[in-house]
C-alpha cells in the first residue's frame, strides 16, 4: 500500500468535486493567515474576510480542476492591485506554492490533486512574472532555450 494523506498507510483520497475543493480551499487558507510571510498580507494589506472570500476561490479552483465555468472575475486584476499597494515578490508566490502543494499532498491524491498542484504552478508563475511586467507565458524560457544552439558532445576526463 501507498502512503496516503498526511502519511497514513491509507490510499490517498480522490479529489472528485466541489465539496472536496471547499474541503481544500479552506485547509489551504487557514495554512496561509497563519504563514509568517503570507499572513499578514492575507489579513493586513488585502484585510481578506476569509467566509466572504472562500466561496469565490472555490469557484476558482472548481473550473481550474473541473471546467465548472463559475469563476468569471480577473485573478490577474486582483493581484495588480495588492501587488501597487504591497509589492509581491517571487519569495510571495514560491511560499504560496509551497503551501498549497503541501495542502493538497496532505489531503489528497491521484489525477485531480497532481492538476491541482500542476496548475497552481502555472499560476502562480504567470501572475508573477506579469506583475514583474515579463510575460507570463511558460514558452518564453523555451523559446530563450531555443535560441541558442544544443550542446551536441561535451568532452568528460577520465
Amino acid at each position: 500500500m501507498t502512503v496516503g494523506p498526511a502519511g497514513t498507510d491509507q490510499a490517498p483520497r480522490g479529489l472528485t468535486g466541489r465539496g472536496d475543493v471547499e474541503v481544500l480551499v479552506r485547509a489551504f487558507y487557514t495554512r496561509a493567515f497563519a504563514d509568517p510571510l503570507l499572513g499578514p498580507i492575507f489579513r493586513d494589506v488585502a484585510q481578506m474576510d476569509l467566509e466572504a472570500h472562500l466561496p469565490v476561490m472555490c469557484d476558482f479552483w472548481e473550473t481550474v480542476l473541473f471546467r465548472a465555468g463559475l469563476y468569471r472575475r480577473n485573478a490577474l486584476q486582483v493581484h495588480a492591485d495588492l501587488h501597487a499597494v504591497f509589492p509581491l515578490s517571487s519569495a510571495h508566490f514560491g511560499r504560496w506554492l509551497a503551501l498549497w502543494t503541501a495542502t493538497v499532498d496532505d489531503l489528497f491524491g491521484g489525477e485531480k490533486a497532481e492538476l491541482a498542484k500542476i496548475q497552481a504552478a502555472r499560476i502562480a508563475y504567470s501572475i508573477s512574472r506579469r506583475l514583474l511586467g515579463e510575460s507570463g507565458s511558460e514558452f518564453v524560457a523555451i523559446e530563450r532555450h531555443q535560441r541558442h544552439p544544443p550542446v551536441t558532445h561535451v568532452k568528460m576526463r577520465a
